[in-house]
């Protein structure tokens, strides 16, 4: 008896122990110069914080929307839960940028644990379960988003945290209750997860169903009630809002009008010839199908993962999504992934998993989309954390030095790898993406608010796009007074803004009425080459962002 207490101590101790280092490696790699790097934040995180606030202040959006489950914000219609989870860092940050990053930063840590422990409970071997968490926490794509705030990262965070509380909630049913709520969760937080959280919860019933169906009714009753309750008020805001979907039809293959347009001219020409096969694989619906496919398959490309990623904002420069020393690890891993000892039900899990990822954003446009599918983490972390360990032990079977030589090899290059990474993200990211993070706005709303002018016109043609929000972000403008000042109509994505003494439109330089009291804020190109700039504010690359001029 004594002799197994001191082993459950010894293993809660080294569990204890590898948990606190990953904690620390997490922590190290998100918290650093998280208000620095990335230099600004882009619209989005300005949004989302500036709508925290208000609702911190009135309890409604920037819209005057009280408590509300969506933001229209930019009308994307955005999932509002991550607006509410900036609330309590505004008390020790302020409206800032770390106080919009800590939630995403809270919940890239702690998802990092997580995954330690539901691989552990899946593999049952601490020593794989480790690395694969370790691997998650040095992940460029998950370092990327759990720094920055983007909602994706916490809607990856309930999905593992869901996984994990129904696999545990078989054998504990009321750990049932804490995976309803985070996959209801999920789909408060973006907008992937109203595909990816269902889809993934019915793929843990139909595999786990036998051991499902033998928790008690009562808990199994109970869990759904729960769920149907969580879920409500985001459903009937689907069902009662005519544009709660805008987002997804905006960015939908189905919307593409320049598809729908080349399909009818093929099919007019197809129709004008005879040609009754072309008309068949002409059908827009059979392009959709193949477009669909195309977009789905893109998401497994090689070069997107290993070397170029998409846009500038969702990796660091001159590198893809996963470390390039991982890749013949990648291969190796799902092989012995799939021939390994474990039971069926797990590689399921693992693959069914691997296999949901893209669907999300397979039926969009702009693919490959690393933010649409960042639920394809830790999947590619296993399959690596599979490889090495499978060459590990084929490397001991046939000789000692050949294994030292085996560590010597992987550790020399991901270490080069990992600095590589660490340079181009701490150092050289802000000096080329620093565009892309629409940096200057902080620079112009300090020296503006010193000038005193009467009117203050900005710009808000790209790529200086929706730029009240960011006056408003930094001006920590009184929510109560802009609500007023726009009686509760911000304006849309494409529409011009007016609060206070800031009017948001694009310069005309040439039939601007001037006048001394009026300040410009714009890109360069919105003033003639002669003019009198007050202040430029340079790109941290040494090219002009932003140039304000008085209108004289």
């Amino acid at each position: 008896m004594k002799s197994q207490i001191s082993n459950l101590k010894s293993q809660i101790t080294n569990i204890l122990f590898l948990v606190v280092v990953l904690i620390v490696i997490a922590a190290g790699l998100r918290l650093w110069e998280v208000g620095q790097v990335p230099p600004s934040p882009d619209w989005d995180e300005a949004a989302l914080g500036y709508n925290a606030y208000s609702l911190l202040h009135t309890g409604r959006d920037e819209y005057g929307q009280f408590l509300p489950v969506v933001l229209r914000s930019f009308d994307d219609y955005k999932p509002a839960l991550y607006s509410y989870l900036i609330i309590p860092f505004l008390f020790l940050f302020g409206l800032s940028i770390q106080a919009v990053r800590m939630p995403s930063i809270f919940f890239g840590i702690t998802t990092v644990v997580v995954v330690f422990l539901l691989a552990e409970h899946l593999f049952n071997n601490k020593k794989l379960s480790f690395l694969i968490a370790l691997l998650l926490a040095i992940s460029p794509w998950h370092i990327q988003f759990s720094r920055i705030g983007f909602e994706s990262n916490v809607g990856l965070a309930f999905n593992i945290f869901g996984i994990f509380f129904f696999l545990k909630g078989l054998k504990k049913p009321y750990l049932l209750f804490l995976s309803v709520f985070s996959f209801c969760a999920s789909i408060y937080v973006y907008q992937s997860e109203k595909v990816f959280s269902p889809l993934m919860l019915f793929m843990l019933i139909v595999i786990f169903h036998k051991q499902l169906f033998q928790v008690s009714k009562k808990h199994l009753i109970t869990a759904i009630l729960l769920g149907i309750l969580f879920i409500l008020p985001m459903g009937l805001y689907l069902i009662t809002n005519p544009n709660a979907l805008a987002r997804a039809k905006g960015v939908s293959v189905f919307s593409d009008n320049s598809q729908i347009a080349s399909t009818t001219l093929r099919i007019g020409v197809d129709m004008k010839n005879h040609d009754y096969l072309g008309y068949v694989v002409d059908n827009r619906r059979l392009v959709f199908v193949k477009d669909i496919a195309a977009n789905y398959l893109s998401h497994y490309d090689l070069k997107w993962l290993f070397i170029t990623g998409d846009v500038s904002r969702h990796h660091a420069p001159f590198m893809g999504l996963l470390y390039f020393w991982e890749l013949p690890f990648l291969i190796a891993g799902i092989y012995y992934f799939i021939f390994s000892k474990y039971d069926k039900k797990t590689k399921l899990l693992i693959l069914g998993w691997f296999l949901l990822a893209p669907l999300p954003a397979s039926v969009t446009t702009g693919v490959p989309h690393a933010v649409r599918t960042l639920n394809f983490l830790p999947t590619w972390q296993i399959f690596i954390a599979f490889g090495l360990f499978g060459f590990y032990k084929f490397m001991e079977q046939k000789n000692k030095w050949l294994q030292y030589g085996f560590i010597a090899c992987v550790s020399i290059a991901a270490i080069f790898n990992f600095a590589y990474f660490v340079d181009q993200y701490f150092v050289q990211q802000n000096y080329y993406n620093s565009l892309d993070w629409q940096y200057g706005y902080e620079q112009a709303v300090s020296y503006v608010s010193s000038l005193g002018a009467k009117e203050v016109v900005v710009t808000n043609q790209p790529p200086l796009d929706q730029s009240y929000i960011f006056f408003l972000f930094y001006l920590k403008y009184d929510p109560f007074l802009y609500q007023s000042q726009t009686k509760d109509v911000s304006g849309g994505f494409r529409e011009d803004h007016v609060f206070g003494r800031y009017v948001f439109r694009p310069i005309e330089w040439n039939i601007e009425k001037k006048n001394s009291q009026t300040i410009y804020v714009g890109r360069p190109e919105d003033f003639p080459s002669n003019i009198h700039v007050l202040k430029t504010i340079f790109y941290l690359d040494g090219k002009p962002a932003i140039e304000i001029v008085r209108g004289e």
